[in-house]
């Protein structure tokens, strides 16, 4: 009894340590799959628990998303899978084959598919992208000519978003094994990866239907979610096949994107099967979620979520899938908004956090303001909106900007606005940008404030130089009422000939110095891209320049004024110098006056000094 008493207390040790340490997971890799294998698949069609539904094996396709890049085809049944189809949330659902991990569902046949048949990411490959080097998809910085103005800030947004495609550009380059050459070539061209739920809690469904078309070109789909209680996510670990959330927005507003854990493995969650962006290196929240219900449909069946506490970040975002550290959450960017609607006599303020990338920052940002306005502001009919923003980056000045907006499309031109200097910055193509902080003030007005310049006039008739002559300037607000102002303008006493005076609003007078620069003045650095959004032209602004005959030019993105000939030749004839731009005018002055209007026009004045003073 002596001798079994440590015996038998080693066996028991031994069995709690099994327990608390599983095995590795073992893996299939795909070329040991066989054409009519069976298997199983673990996923969440309600609640947290994880359902099994049966998988058959019934082909493969190599190199369907480029060399080295497989994809295993499966009919899949089980649950309401008879009646759902491939259901929007299993990306990521592991399938196992003789206990082995085969992969991730996570490719469908698109909408209204007659089968249940997925295609299956293999786990190797998802294994092999997260080990890889960190290398983040290039995305080419905006080319912003100088200056700027709201035209340019309110498109940047909407031209850096572009649809990520993981598939080969010839369907013939994709081989089968199992499946006729024909069906592999259509297949590699109707497979793809099953479109990602975007949980969004707090928007209106104005707003979701506005921002839906901005995610499905990624191949996410907007739904709408609810809230969960945190008693009601289990306390365990993250297991394969629960679900999982990619948070985006956090606070007064809630965004997230939903799929499923393929792997838990050293602390390290692998999921989806697919990309989310394709952003490479990521810094996403990754959370639990919680499945309401799966909403049936015969175009496509989706899960409708809800997203519960961090548990750690997603730092992968690959063609593979997504992957990620347990423990804690990245760091977010706060988001401060405030709304005053004077004409309500109301004031609302929101507080937001949003991801800290390069695109989703931006986005981000438009999507949070986009929704205060429609809820909080006029919801039909036109309005105006002052926007003023500021936003504190880590080692650099702030930006600051400022602009006005009126009329039908006022609402979204204010939140574009707000996303287009971050967006510039952020893709400065200088230096990484941190984005510490954003506080942005909306004061909304319920009328239309819209004003077009009339005509311009000096009371002086025959203005000498060295002389101070009043610039009379009318403009006329879309009620027929007239808005006057007067500037004073200092001739200089060496001046002769003629000079022009020039009043334009801040888009018009923007156009044309780059189309006058020939598009060839762009910042350096980042500072000097910085100041360009600080001192970007506004829209509630009359611009007045005055101008004077001068011989110059653009060089490697400066303007030189008061260049002899024989400068402009040498210049000219360096084709090493990047190109050259001749100027005619030489601006001796600019003057700018607000208004509480956006105002729209242009007008030029000669004045003829002679050659006397």
């Amino acid at each position: 009894m002596t001798q079994r008493g440590p015996l038998i207390l080693a066996l028991i040790l031994t069995g709690t340590f099994l327990v608390v340490l599983p095995a590795a997971t073992v893996t299939m890799p795909v070329d040991e799959v066989v054409v009519g294998m069976h298997g199983t698949g673990l996923t969440v069609f309600q609640g947290t628990e994880r359902s099994e539904f049966s998988v058959e094996i019934i082909g493969v396709l190599e190199n369907s998303m480029g060399p080295r890049r497989n994809l295993i085809l499966a009919r899949l049944e089980g649950g309401p899978l008879a009646e759902s189809g491939v259901i929007q949330g299993m990306s990521g659902s592991p399938v196992y084959v003789d206990g082995r991990l085969l992969g991730a569902v996570a490719y469908s046949m698109g909408s209204f598919a007659t089968e249940t048949i997925a295609g299956i990411t293999p786990i190797d490959e998802m294994l092999r992208d997260d080990s890889g080097p960190p290398s983040r998809v290039a995305r080419a910085a905006p080319r912003l000519t100088l200056p700027l103005a709201s035209d340019t800030l309110t498109s940047l947004l909407p031209n850096r978003l572009t649809r990520p495609d993981p598939f080969v550009a010839r369907p013939g380059d994709v081989s089968a094994v199992g499946l006729p050459a024909e069906t592999a070539a259509v297949l590699g061209v109707q497979l793809r990866p099953i479109a990602t739920p975007l949980v969004m809690t707090g928007f209106t469904a104005d707003v979701i239907n506005h921002i839906a078309p901005m995610f499905r070109a990624a191949g996410m789909v907007a739904v709408v979610g609810g809230a969960v209680s945190a008693q009601t996510m289990p306390a365990g670990p993250l297991r394969p096949g629960d679900a999982i959330g990619v948070s985006l927005i956090r606070g007064d507003l809630s965004m997230a994107a939903t799929g499923t854990v393929t792997l838990v493995e050293d602390g390290r969650v692998h999921a989806f099967g697919h990309p989310f962006y394709s952003l490479g290196p990521a810094r996403f929240p990754m959370t639990r979620a919680y499945i309401h219900t799966v909403l049936p449909s015969q175009a496509i069946s989706s899960k409708i979520a809800a997203v519960g506490e961090v548990v750690g970040t997603i730092d992968q975002d690959r063609s593979t899938g997504i992957s990620g550290s347990l423990g804690p959450g990245p760091r977010l960017v706060p988001l401060h908004v405030s709304l005053n609607a004077p004409d309500r006599n109301r004031l609302d303020t929101f507080d937001f956090e949003i991801v800290a990338d390069d695109l989703f920052t931006p986005l981000l940002a438009y999507n949070a303001l986009l929704n205060t306005l429609f809820t909080h502001s006029r919801e039909m009919g036109a309005a105006t909106y002052v926007v003023r923003g500021r936003a504190d980056l880590g080692g650099h000045p702030p930006v600051t900007f400022e602009e006005t907006f009126s009329g039908d499309g006022a609402t979204v031109l204010a939140a574009l606005y707000v996303s287009g200097p971050l967006t510039a910055l952020l893709n400065n193509g200088f230096e990484p940008v941190r984005v510490d902080g954003i506080d942005i003030s909306v004061t909304a007005y319920d009328d239309v404030r819209i004003a077009e310049l009339e005509r311009v006039w000096l009371d002086d008739p025959r203005p000498r130089p060295g002389h101070t002559v009043p610039l009379r300037i009318a403009a006329r607000t879309h009620r027929g009422d007239e808005i006057t102002r007067t500037i004073l303008v200092d001739l200089p006493a060496t001046a002769r000939g003629r000079l022009q005076l020039l009043v334009a609003d801040g888009t018009t007078l923007a156009r044309q110095e780059r189309q006058q620069s020939g598009q060839r003045i762009q910042a350096t650095d980042l500072n000097q891209l910085i100041d360009a959004v600080n001192t970007a032209r506004r829209n509630n602004r009359l611009y007045v320049q005055l101008l004077r005959p001068d011989a110059g030019a653009v060089v490697n993105g400066r303007r030189l004024t008061s260049l002899p000939p024989s400068v402009l030749t040498v210049l000219g004839s360096d084709r090493s110098g990047g190109g050259l731009t001749p100027l005619r005018n030489a601006v001796v002055r600019e003057w700018s006056i607000p208004l509480d209007h956006v105002v729209s026009g242009s007008r030029v004045l000669t004045i003829d000094l002679g050659n006397k003073p």
